[in-house]
């Protein structure tokens, strides 16, 4: 059964303080509720934080992820993180491909490859972004962009490989701006994407990979999107700051 997974990405929000008290306060909700049964957390904070979380997850109830990496495995990258470097920081998932990388940094599919290829090697589990902007779904291209983005990103590697993949689909327009995908928008995209790991992978390797939404979810509108049968959580941003808005999302399964 493939998981249920609520991944807060924090982008670059928090002083240290502000993330310390933001991390306690997520693990004193939790201490009182348990999460749903087969509902994984995961905490992405900005890189100066992760060994902070990664010590506060060995006691608690989430894993953390980091937020990108670099493609390649080493060397003179003045700023650069590396997948070995996240490793042993026992940083367990990384995002890669977010709409912000592709639109602000120019990080392409085959940058994304690269990025996940890194990972897998070091043993960390990428959270692959994939989805189209406003033009192009007003164009009705979502489904194009977003096969291809999952082809040229992804499709290289072996199915023993895809087993570690996490897919997070963003209508991008929908991010940051308040809107939403409708339940149904959000369902017929998942269903999409299932349609093409299977076509690729086979069934069964389609139906154990977790799709999460990552657009403008919200404690209001999280039990409804989570109940579509292709939806398996969410890639959250702005919820993710507060501890309460982000536990009441996990809840929603």
């Amino acid at each position: 059964m493939r998981k249920n997974i609520v991944a807060g990405n924090w982008k670059m929000n928090k002083r240290f303080d502000e993330a310390d008290e933001l991390v306690s306060g997520i693990m004193d909700l939790l201490e009182k509720q348990e999460l749903p049964q087969n509902t994984l957390m995961i905490l992405c904070p900005p890189f100066p934080y992760l060994e902070m979380c990664t010590d506060y997850s060995n006691d608690s109830y989430f894993a953390i992820g980091a937020q990108n990496v670099n493609d390649n495995d080493r060397g003179a990258y003045t700023g650069e993180v590396s997948a070995e470097m996240l490793n042993s920081m026992e940083v367990e998932y990384c995002i890669v491909g977010h709409s912000e990388r592709r639109a602000y940094y120019g990080e392409t599919d085959a940058i994304v490859a690269r990025k996940v290829d890194q990972l897998i090697k070091n043993d960390i589990r990428p959270i692959v972004c994939c989805g189209e902007v406003l033009e192009e779904r007003e164009g009705n291209k979502q489904f194009e962009v977003v096969r291809r983005q999952i082809t040229d990103g992804l499709f290289h590697l072996s199915a023993e490989q895809f087993a570690n993949i996490v897919i997070a689909y963003e209508p991008v327009w929908a991010i940051g701006t308040g809107k939403t995908a409708t339940p149904a928008q959000a369902q017929e995209m998942h269903a999409f994407i299932r349609g093409l790991i299977a076509d690729k992978y086979g069934k069964e390797v389609a139906e154990a990979t977790s799709i999460l939404y990552g657009g403008s979810c919200k404690p209001t509108n999280a039990k409804e999107l989570f109940a579509n049968p292709d939806v398996d959580g969410g890639l959250i941003g702005g919820a993710s700051l507060q501890a309460e808005d982000f536990v009441n999302i996990a809840m929603a399964f």
